[in-house]
């Protein structure tokens, strides 16, 4: 259930919004939270607020918080701290997001700084708690409200098809305060994508908690595959390119990867949510799946397409995890060969099974277990890079930095992985693709030529 609760002992109470007041979105955490943020902004647009330039500049600060792990809901606090510091004298400051949803009246009263806390679920009622009106129309729902067309945006964009999560991992928060599974009727993306489209984005990012499992909620089980068939109708609009992110692997079989395969506009870009190779550590973790079974499905999608990319996500530390177990994770991202990897330290979150489970790991043998796959993964990232010099790939221009053009190949998601810097190519325009020879790879990124 979303929070909504009014700070009315804030120096900065609320009032109603004369014409012309400018609002500011600060986003934390995970594209899904950017698509919450780009939601928030249309309501807010909605309502007769403005842009803002700056978060300095506003009258209205909106944080949209991450409460996934220990790290992030420090950082949202502290930039909910900066931005209570930076912002103009009456501005208001409201806190939404995962960290609200989460925490409600626990966080209200340790952030007096916030004029208001109002859950992710509660965004129609931002006008209502802070502006001290109801917002035009009534209540919205959060997941089906449109996307502001006035938004500037790179030429690809985040599309959430499914909020909350049935799963139980045996880690994981998320379903306690995101709730079940919701999926979006495939006409409503349908729509928000031709939208996108036709306000300039080539690539469309599909999201959700657990983007696999789309429409089994709604008695569709298996309707992610029709959906990109759906989607694969835009190219004819200008959509060039579709993408997946947050695969759960026991769901990443045919129709699915014929569906990214066979159609023109999904990429071979897979997202697995694998989280570890241990076998009884996976089942501990309330997971399915093995290291033997992980590589047998990447072995057998790269026989299909041997360009296929993939990214995945490992927990290190998780409670019981021994030193066999370390050594297997070890052993499988070696015979993986992955193009990109996140490693991160257990995290104990309050309320699930994992948090009370004995086997705790020493913080320090944590720490050395990231560092020896770090240098593992390191080591193979850089290896596909290099092994991509010397041939041509399709880039989408993405836009600039430093004056020279940046852009991402299929192998490459947005604000995640590395980047495509053409710097002897001044003057193409973003959302053009472009054919390019790879002349050197530095780091993350790759250095080419267009042909």
């Amino acid at each position: 259930m979303a929070s909504s609760v009014f700070n009315g002992g804030s120096s900065r109470a609320a009032a109603a919004a004369p014409p012309g007041q400018r609002f500011w979105v600060e986003t934390l955490g995970c594209p899904k939270n950017a698509v919450d943020s780009d939601k928030v902004t249309a309501s807010l647009l909605g309502d007769g607020l403005l842009p803002a330039c700056s978060a300095g500049e506003a009258d209205l600060v909106v944080v949209n918080t991450c409460a996934f792990i220990e790290a992030a809901r420090q950082e949202s606090i502290d930039t909910v701290l900066a931005l209570s510091d930076a912002r103009k004298d009456g501005a208001r400051l409201v806190v939404t997001g995962c960290l609200a949803e989460r925490y409600g009246d626990e966080l209200a009263a340790a952030l007096p700084e916030a004029d208001a806390v109002v859950g992710f679920a509660g965004e129609g009622s931002i006008s209502e708690v802070v502006l001290r009106r109801p917002p035009k129309g009534g209540p919205r729902d959060l997941l089906e409200l449109p996307r502001s067309a006035t938004r500037p945006r790179a030429p690809w964009a985040y599309v959430k098809v499914a909020e909350g999560c049935d799963r139980t991992c045996a880690f994981c928060a998320i379903p306690s305060f995101r709730g079940k599974q919701r999926s979006r009727t495939p006409e409503s993306i349908l729509a928000e994508a031709r939208g996108l489209v036709a306000g300039g984005a080539r690539e469309i990012v599909l999201v959700a908690q657990d983007l696999a499992s789309y429409g089994r909620d709604a008695g569709s089980p298996g309707a992610l595959a029709p959906l990109l068939h759906s989607l694969d109708g835009l190219a004819g609009d200008g959509l060039a390119r579709v993408r997946l992110l947050y695969l759960y692997p026991s769901q990443v079989r045919d129709p699915l990867v014929g569906a990214i395969l066979d159609l023109e506009t999904p990429v071979p870009y897979f997202d697995l949510s694998l989280q570890h190779a241990s076998e009884p550590l996976l089942k501990s973790m309330r997971r399915w799946g093995s290291g033997d079974r992980f590589l047998a499905m990447i072995d057998g999608i790269r026989r299909r397409e041997p360009a296929a990319a993939f990214r995945s996500s490992f927990i290190v530390g998780f409670p019981g995890e021994t030193e066999e177990d370390h050594e297997e994770l070890l052993g499988f991202l070696e015979a993986a060969g992955l193009d990109w990897a996140g490693l991160f330290p257990f995290s104990p979150e309050e309320g699930t099974p994992a948090a009370v489970m004995d086997g705790a790991v020493d913080d320090d043998v944590v720490k050395e277990r990231l560092d020896e796959l770090s240098v593992v993964q390191d080591r193979l990232t850089q290896a596909a890079r290099d092994a991509l010099v010397g041939t041509r790939v399709e880039v989408l221009v993405d836009g600039t930095e430093g004056g020279v053009p940046v852009g991402r190949t299929h192998r490459e998601a947005p604000e995640i992985d590395g980047l495509v810097r053409l710097p002897d190519s001044a003057g193409l325009a973003a959302a053009s693709i472009v054919t390019a020879e790879v002349v050197a790879a530095v780091g993350p990124d790759l250095v080419a030529e267009a042909a």
